[in-house]
Formats: structure tokens, sequence, C-alpha cells
């Protein structure tokens, strides 16, 4: 289910860990899992369980529990904004509604052309740098004004 190079990053996320405890390399594995596939099916939580000799309840509640886990299907582009409070002062409630008009989508939607995910996020630990957001759960964008989300989603289209 998924490719060797995928369960090659796995089995170096285990081997931190002692032989015995396979699964505290869950949430790489997951995250692994998730860049390959774009997002977590039951069935592929319930794979890398199996590759982690567990039980897909314990991975799917890893899954289930953290927000930067999809368990649906989401867009080419996941665009996570923090609301928080020290974001919101900073004004990410305004950016949010800026993402919102020019995308055409609330939180938790997706574009109909199936390009771009909106997505409200929790802290992520940028609150001198905001309001943020998170492209992809990998790169940050910090300092955000309407213009710097406007040239964002003009290199991301």
């Amino acid at each position: 289910m998924l490719s060797q190079e995928s369960l090659n990053q796995i089995a170096l996320e285990v081997a931190k860990y002692p032989a015995e405890q396979k699964q505290s390399a869950v949430m790489a594995a997951l995250r692994i899992a998730q860049s390959e596939k774009g997002w977590l099916s039951r069935e592929l939580v319930e794979y890398v369980a199996g590759v982690l000799d567990m039980p897909a309840i314990a991975a799917y509640e890893v899954a289930t529990f953290y927000n930067m886990y999809d368990t649906g299907s989401v867009g080419r582009h996941k665009i996570t904004v923090c609301t928080n409070l020290p974001c919101a002062l900073m004004g990410a409630n305004e950016i949010a509604e800026h993402l919102k008009t020019r995308l055409g989508i609330g939180f938790g939607e997706t574009t109909e052309d199936g390009r771009f995910t909106l997505k409200e996020g929790e802290c992520m630990g940028a609150c001198g740098d905001a309001p943020m957001c998170l492209h992809n759960n990998h790169v940050m964008h910090v300092k955000l004004t309407p213009a710097t989300i406007d040239a964002l989603l003009e290199s991301l289209e």
C-alpha cells in the first residue's frame, strides 16, 4: 500500500526506538504515509498500524487526534490558518476571511476543482510572527497580509 521509499523512511523512524517500542514511531509513520497518499484513509491507517505491530485503533486515535493528519481527502494545497488568540490579535481572522473570499470556500471545505482546502488550525508556535498559515503541513508563511496571501495563492496556481 506504500512505496518502498516510504517504508524505508518509516524503518528509519522505527530504528530510533527500542525494538519492542516500534509503535513510538506512529506519528512519523502517519506523516510519511500521508505525504505519499495525500490523506489517511482508514485502510491506510490500519496498514501503518500493521507495519508498526500495533492495534489499528491506537494508530487511528493518533490520526484523528492531531489536526496535521487528514482522515478525509483534501485539495492539492491545504492551507491551515492559525486562529488562536495571538494570531487573532495580529489579524488572523481578517486573513482567514480574505482566504475564504478569494477561494470561495469556508474552513473544512475544498474548492470545486480540488486544488485548495482551507483549515482552521491550533497554535503552531509562531506567535511572534503572526498571523501565519501552514501550506501542506510543511511550509510556514508568516506575517501575512492580504497581499502576501494573494501572492501565495498565485504561486500555487
